[in-house]
Parts: C-alpha cells; sequence; structure tokens
C-alpha cells in the first residue's frame, strides 16, 4: 500500500501571514514539518500542496530548493486541492497533515497509518481526531483514495470544500471511522501555529530541543512543559477556529 502525506500550506493565513516560513533557528516552520514527516517509516512521500496565488509562489521555490514535491491549487476549494493531487499522484491512501504542526510526531503518525494499513480494505478513515486526546497540532487523518473521491463527489456545503475531512466527520454512517486515541487526554496543549502567541510557544521548544535532539518526540515535549508549566500559558487563551455544524437532514 503507498501512502503519502499530503500537506496544505498557503502564505496568506488570517490571523499570522506568512506563518509557513516563519524562522527559528534559521530554518522556515514548513522545513522542520517536512523533516519530521520524513522520519515516519509507514509513508512513501511527503507531498506540499500549495495555491495558485502570486504569494504562494515563495512555497514553490522553497520546496524546489528543498527537494520536496509540489503541486498547486485551488486556494479556497482545498477539498478539490487534494482532490487533483490524489489523482495526480494515485496513492492508496493520503495523510492529511496541516503546515502549522511543525512538531507533528512522526511516531504518531505512523500509529495511526499502521491502524489504517491493518484495517483495510475495511477502512475508509482513521484519525486521532475524532475524539481528541493528544495536543493539538500533532494531528493526523489518513484516508482511502475511494473515501477522498467520494467526499469530493458528494460534498455541497462551502466549509466541506475548504477544511477537505468535514465530509467524513459529518456523515459518519456513509463511512467506515477509526478513532486512535492517548491513554490520556492531552487535549489542553495547543502546538500548533495560527497566531503569533502559538510561534512564541512552538518556537521555545524547538529552541531548547531540536539543538540537543531534532529526533525529540511527544514525551521529550511533555517533560520540557512540565519543567517550564509557565510556557502553555503562552497561548492557553487561543480558540481553535471551528467548522459550523450542519444537520445532515438539511443537505441538499
Amino acid at each position: 500500500m503507498r501512502v503519502e502525506v499530503f500537506v496544505q500550506a498557503r502564505m496568506g493565513s488570517t490571523r499570522l501571514p506568512g506563518k509557513v516560513l516563519k524562522p527559528v533557528l534559521g530554518k522556515p516552520l514548513l522545513e522542520f514539518l517536512v523533516e519530521r514527516l520524513r522520519q515516519a517509516k509507514e509513508i512513501a512521500d511527503v507531498v506540499i500542496l500549495t495555491t495558485t496565488q502570486p504569494a504562494d509562489d515563495v512555497i514553490v521555490q522553497f520546496c524546489q530548493k528543498k527537494g520536496i514535491a509540489c503541486l498547486r491549487g485551488s486556494e479556497d476549494n482545498v477539498l478539490e486541492r487534494y482532490y487533483q493531487a490524489a489523482l495526480q499522484r494515485r496513492p492508496d491512501a493520503i495523510v492529511r497533515v496541516t503546515s502549522d504542526c511543525p512538531l507533528i510526531d512522526p511516531e504518531v503518525l505512523d500509529q495511526v497509518v499502521r491502524e489504517f494499513k491493518t484495517l483495510s480494505p475495511h477502512i475508509d478513515f482513521v484519525a486521532n481526531t475524532l475524539e481528541g486526546t493528544y495536543p493539538r497540532g500533532l494531528d493526523v487523518e489518513v484516508f482511502s483514495f475511494q473515501a477522498l473521491e467520494k467526499a469530493f463527489q458528494e460534498a455541497h456545503f462551502p466549509e466541506e470544500f475548504e477544511h477537505v475531512t468535514v465530509y467524513f466527520y459529518r456523515y459518519p454512517n456513509l463511512f467506515r471511522l477509526k478513532n486512535v486515541a492517548y491513554p490520556t487526554s492531552l487535549r489542553q496543549h495547543r502546538w500548533t501555529v495560527d497566531t503569533s502567541e502559538d510561534l512564541a510557544l512552538i518556537t521555545l521548544i524547538l529552541e531548547h530541543l531540536y539543538p540537543r535532539n531534532p529526533y525529540f518526540r511527544l514525551k521529550d515535549i511533555l517533560e520540557l512543559l512540565r519543567q517550564h508549566p509557565e510556557w502553555s500559558q503562552l497561548n492557553a487563551h487561543i480558540k481553535q477556529k471551528t467548522v459550523l455544524s450542519r444537520k445532515q437532514s438539511n443537505k441538499s
């Protein structure tokens, strides 16, 4: 089974423009993310999916410089961006990761992908987000090409095109879903980059862990924050943007 990671990335963030290329330790955040994804054992390749907007030319240039596969597509219809990339790349399954997660844990990703592979072909979607227990920023979603195609063909509302996997969550009766959970909930931790406060925390974590051990994992971050509990307060007040829910009966 060929599994590829598709990373959606663009410069036009509303709360922190250009966040994906913000530098820490002289490297853009996107480089940290790709480096960590490539440490995963269960995937065949990492592909950056950016937009056709001129502002995202810099992402393409970064990928070309670093030898990272990169495809361009619709800015607003991210579901179409994924589907067109899947048509071109033809993986059996796709891992969805967002570019604002530079601390992604490759071992967590491998765990979710292994679960998908074990249950295949009797599964459509495996994630660690159906019941969120991992820190935000370690989110991993894996789905088959067939499931992506079904979502693309049947999605109807704007948010279903914008957020790629909303259709799976919204209509679980149409898909075979499985959650991967952490033994205890760590969802109070926010290790994603959407605001300047998020960036401040991520910068501290990378500056303290990466120089000594570029292969640091979830447990290493938890231990660091145990030693510096005040750091987690930097972005504790930040609210995650949510997708408005709709009842299935409203779908037309």
